[in-house]
């Protein structure tokens, strides 16, 4: 399943990733696609908002993974493999955290890792309009993945 969602400002962004955040439950996996300043990390931010996680969220740039505590025992896992020609080791890590039920995972430049990637994602293509606005193109490949982007609509 495919939706198309057009926003409009930064704060629009937040407010979405707040909302698809609220229907998150734990072993999930979000594969967000877009250039440099997009909005990758700035929809993270509103998934955490939604996850009810009290830390600033940061882009995971240079640190490659940041792991922040949500509610009701839930954990959001943030990837961000821009920097890696290879990922090595960290196929591991993030291969725990896919598998994890009680983890939200989220992977930024995934080209590194598809092999690792589970079949049911939810990818989040961002573009950015000649407005300044974002097209968000949300694809679901699987059960967990189709039923989130159906209650979105």
């Amino acid at each position: 399943m495919i939706l198309e969602v057009s926003l409009q400002t930064a704060d629009d962004l937040i407010q979405f990733g707040a909302k698809l955040g609220g229907l998150l439950h734990g072993g999930e996996t979000l594969e967000l696609v877009g250039d440099i300043g997009a909005g990758k990390t700035t929809l993270t931010k509103g998934l955490a908002r939604g996850l009810q996680i009290d830390d600033e969220v940061q882009s995971p740039t240079f640190t490659i993974s940041r792991n922040y505590e949500a509610a009701d025992g839930l954990r959001l896992a943030h990837y961000d493999f821009y920097r890696l020609p290879d990922a090595g080791i960290m196929k591991m890590e993030l291969d725990e955290a896919i598998h994890d039920s009680h983890t939200i995972t989220v992977i930024e430049w995934s080209d590194v890792v598809n092999n690792v990637l589970p079949t049911d994602v939810l990818q989040i293509v961002i573009q950015v309009q000649p407005d300044d606005s974002r097209k968000l193109t949300l694809k679901s490949s699987g059960e967990k993945s189709y039923r989130i982007v159906e209650k979105l609509r």
